[in-house]
Order: C-alpha cells, then structure tokens, then sequence
C-alpha cells in the first residue's frame, strides 16, 4: 500500500512540568520537566515502523540521540500553535524523512491518571480510590466488543494512517467523536488485539493484563494489536503483564482500564449488551 504516513499522538500538557516536583518517580521522559508526554516513546515506536518499511531518510530524520533531539526540536518549533495547552500534537513521518503536524485541543487531565504509581484492583463496591499516584475513576468509558474479527497486519502493528480498520469498527460500535465509548478489535483466533484509540488492561488471576504484541511484526505472534507508548510505559514499571484475552472472556460490566498518548490511563467497564 502507498500513499500512507507513519504518525503518533503526543500529548502537550503544561502540567507535566511540575510531576517531578510533586513525588513522582521512574516517570522516564518526564522525570526531567518536559511538556511533552513520553516524548522519547513516541519517537521509538515511530522508527521502528520507519525501519520495517526501509525508509532510509525517516530513519535518518529521527533514530539515535541527534534525531531524539530533532525530534523534540521539532515539537518545541511549533508549540507556539498551541498556547497554554493542554493540546494534541499529531506528528506525522513520511517516507522522505519529512515531519508534518495538526494540532488540537484535549481537556485537563490529572497527573495521577497521566503517569500512575499503579492501577488499582476492581473495587465491587464501585468507590472512587483517590491517592496520590493512583489514576482516577471519576471519567468512565463504555467499552464495546467489536461485532466483527480483523486479520492482523501491519497496519495493525504500527501507526499509521491508514486508518479505515479502526474507523469501520468504531462505525460498528456506533461511536462518535466526544463519546466516552472504546470497541476493542477481535483477531482471527478470537482474542482481544486492543483497542481502536487506546490499550485495554483486564484484570485476570490477581493482577491487570493486556494482549501481546511481538517485539517484531509476525502474523504468527503475538495478538496483532499496535505497541502504544503507555502500553510500554505501564509494561516497564510493573502496572501489568502481558497475556492472552479471549474476547469470550469478558464478563458484561467488568471493570477495565484503557490507556493512550492523549488522556493517559483511563477507566472503563465493560459493555456486552
């Protein structure tokens, strides 16, 4: 397929600059002061895709400490677009090495939700668990169970914007934009991929799991969704392990949570009718 650009979805958000200031830790990118939420993760997962499909010059562009630093130079160059923030940065990357930009407003969103000690166990009785460092429950998301399977792919395992997989599930789902709704995509061996916009964790024996995803794309491995940055965030401090979902594990109002490079770490339950 041609045609396409390599893109990611940084958050830019004022309040990250204060995290270390108020006790946070093993923040990575954000540990030192920095508007821009898991920079470096960004760009990881943006040249990773750059070198599987073999374009040299977006390689060039972002890989190693210089493009690291070209990278947020780049992001630093156009922030004047975005005021006070709190903002999304779409980053596109093209195949010529060229970056491009959109820029959009996002509401506020506590740091505790944006970068998490952990992620708390279900709680039955439904009472909200505020502490420092534990991501609120106060914004709810309805998740969904895609009606129909997608075959893993490429377009699946990076960020692209090719983008119809995703749109016709959330069109199946009857989501629309501002809804506080997530369909979760269905591989071919019924298993949970990940989400349209985020990736789902499941609360399974005792701790919180979320599908694999091969280091390397494979149709043979791993459970084809795409390897988002808070995924890697959550995976590297121990907020949950990988493992297999069936879809037809889940139970009609379970408590999940989902996560992205936009909002963070976010709430949801289970929706199957």
């Amino acid at each position: 397929m041609e045609g396409f650009l390599i893109f990611t979805s940084i958050r830019y958000d004022l309040v990250l600059l204060k995290a270390p200031d108020l006790g946070f830790a093993n923040l990575g990118w954000n540990q030192t002061p920095s508007p821009f939420y898991m920079l470096d993760l960004h760009r990881d997962r943006m040249l990773r895709a750059a070198i599987y499909w073999g374009w040299e010059a977006a390689i060039t562009t972002i890989s190693g400490k210089d493009g690291l630093q070209n990278f947020k130079e780049y992001l630093q160059s156009i922030t004047t677009e975005a005021g006070d923030g709190p903002c999304r940065l779409m980053i596109t990357l093209a195949a010529d090495g060229t970056l491009g930009h959109q820029i959009s407003s996002l509401p506020a969103t506590s740091v505790n939700n944006l970068l998490p000690r952990r992620l708390p166990c279900p709680n039955p009785g439904g009472l909200s668990q505020t502490s420092e460092g534990i991501p609120s429950r106060d914004l709810i998301y309805d998740i969904y169970l895609d009606s129909q399977k997608t075959t893993k792919s490429e377009f699946t395992h990076f960020k692209t914007t090719f983008r119809d997989i995703y749109n016709e599930a959330r069109n199946r789902a009857q989501i629309i934009p501002g809804d506080k709704k997530e369909v979760l995509l269905v591989n071919d061996d019924g298993h949970i991929m990940e989400g349209s916009i985020s990736t789902p964790y499941f609360w399974r024996d005792g701790r919180w799991v979320t599908p694999p995803i091969s280091k390397q794309f494979g149709s043979m491995e791993g459970s084809g969704g795409n390897d988002g940055t808070t995924r890697r965030w959550a995976l590297e401090r121990s907020l949950a392990t990988e493992q297999v979902v069936l879809a037809d594990s889940l139970v009609d109002g379970e408590e999940c949570w989902i996560s992205n490079g936009l909002r963070g770490f976010i709430y949801g339950n289970v929706k199957l009718h």
